[in-house]
């Protein structure tokens, strides 16, 4: 047995998984239709790093927070720090906005960032340990318009993605006035149900028994929905704040239910939480959501800065979306000699400048394997160079969608590309 034969093929680690380019054509479609719509609310780009501080996390996100107790990937560096994966990108955000002083500039604080994240839990549908968001910020808003136009936002962005029934579920969490009063009488209540909580609420129970809500067992679930509701303990600014937020909502005619449960999974939230959810996903429903973090700039050492926003999975989303990602239109140069090999990269440069796609391969072929290759491929055009093109100076373009054929220059044929994909391009609507 030869040594190859002895080695064990390498599998990607549990929960991860690749893109290939098929799909990835849908993501860039995704992705580029997000950047579209967010930036006509004036939301601009902010890139984070992926490796952080472990206490950024441990910070923002909360320390009885399931994500900081069981999900986050740490581990030493070479230095002797404790770096984290990040799980979210938020407090990313609020250390960039106190790093380069952002509060400082006239620009609006509307952020939008795509990217990675990363969770040790366990792998589903939808669901995987490295998985991906596209996230929207707004800092300095206090108003609850903000709150309802980033949700209006969402459904605009899911309409370009075609996304449909989608609803909202909102609730309020309150704020560090009234909560503690509702953290008491919730502490009461899940005291009382303590046999019917799993040993980790139960632990929570004393800890943060607002988490209670985000437990997954029947039984928990079932104890939670007796429970006292944290909107009959809302202070008077967090009561008006909410009934601002619902008008803004049916202003905008958007579909919501008040969800009294919803606390979100972190313990930052403050005022209004939401999220947004889909029939057809099962339990795992929401494909996003967000809500207030009104203190969490200043508990980080920075000014005294509300925020609020929203995180979209992109994985759940595309499970439910029905965009379909156009077949790619390119030219396949079909060549016979060495000559003709070096007409072709120079025509296809000529191409390529012109803005259409065009794709060489040189491996030696007969006309008849060149032909085969171009339908195998997919491709829109043939451009045929052999001696007799070289001789004459004018090159031939099979439409191999309509089964066509012309001559001419390489000015004349890029030129006649040109105008049938912009037929056929307003035939299909397409931008």
């Amino acid at each position: 047995m030869s040594s190859k034969q002895n080695e064990q093929a390498i599998s990607p680690i549990k929960g991860m998984r690749d893109i290939l380019p098929e799909e990835a054509r849908l993501w860039q479609m995704v992705e580029a239709s997000a950047r579209k719509i967010f930036e006509l609310y004036g939301f601009r780009e902010l890139r984070a790093p992926i490796l952080e501080p472990t206490e950024l996390f441990e910070r923002g996100t909360g320390a009885s927070s399931d994500i900081v107790t069981k999900e986050m990937y740490t581990f030493t560096d070479k230095g002797g720090r404790s770096v984290t994966l990040r799980p979210e990108y938020t407090p990313s955000v609020v250390r960039a906005i106190i790093e380069h002083r952002l509060d400082l500039q006239p620009l609006p604080l509307r952020f939008y960032y795509t990217g990675p994240m990363f969770r040790y839990d366990r792998p589903q549908k939808g669901r995987y340990r490295q998985f991906h968001q596209i996230d929207v910020e707004v800092f300095g808003e206090q108003d609850a318009a903000i709150d309802a136009e980033i949700i209006e936002m969402a459904y605009r962005f899911f309409q370009e993605v075609k996304v449909e029934g989608v609803s909202t579920l909102v609730n309020s969490v309150g704020c560090p006035r009234c909560r503690p009063a509702y953290g008491q009488a919730l502490r009461e209540a899940a005291t009382k149900a303590s046999d019917r909580l799993c040993t980790d609420c139960q632990r929570k129970a004393e800890i943060n028994p607002l988490r209670i809500f985000d437990c997954k067992q029947e039984s928990c679930q079932e104890a939670a929905r007796t429970f006292p509701r944290i909107t009959d303990y809302l202070c008077e600014e967090c009561r008006e704040h909410f009934k601002k937020f619902l008008s803004y909502l049916d202003l905008y005619q958007l579909p919501y239910r008040i969800e009294p449960t919803l606390v979100r999974g972190l313990d930052y939230y403050t005022k209004t939480t939401f999220e947004l959810v889909v029939e057809n996903l099962g339990a795992q429903n929401a494909i996003g959501g967000g809500g207030r973090y009104d203190n969490m700039v200043k508990e980080f050492g920075g000014p005294d800065l509300c925020g609020t926003g929203l995180a979209i999975g992109l994985e759940r989303l595309l499970l439910v979306s029905k965009l379909e990602a156009p077949a790619p239109d390119f030219a396949y140069f079909a060549y016979s000699g060495e000559q003709a090999r070096q007409a072709s990269l120079l025509a296809a440069r000529y191409f390529r400048t012109l803005g259409i796609p065009c794709i060489i391969e040189f491996k030696e072929r007969s006309w008849k394997a060149h032909f085969s290759r171009a339908n195998k491929i997919g491709a829109t055009w043939t451009v045929i160079i052999g001696e007799d093109e070289l001789s004459s100076g004018e090159y031939q373009l099979k439409d191999m969608l309509e089964s066509k054929q012309y001559k001419g220059t390489i000015e004349q044929l890029t030129q006649i590309v040109i105008e049938k994909e912009k037929a056929r391009q307003g035939i299909l609507g397409r931008d």
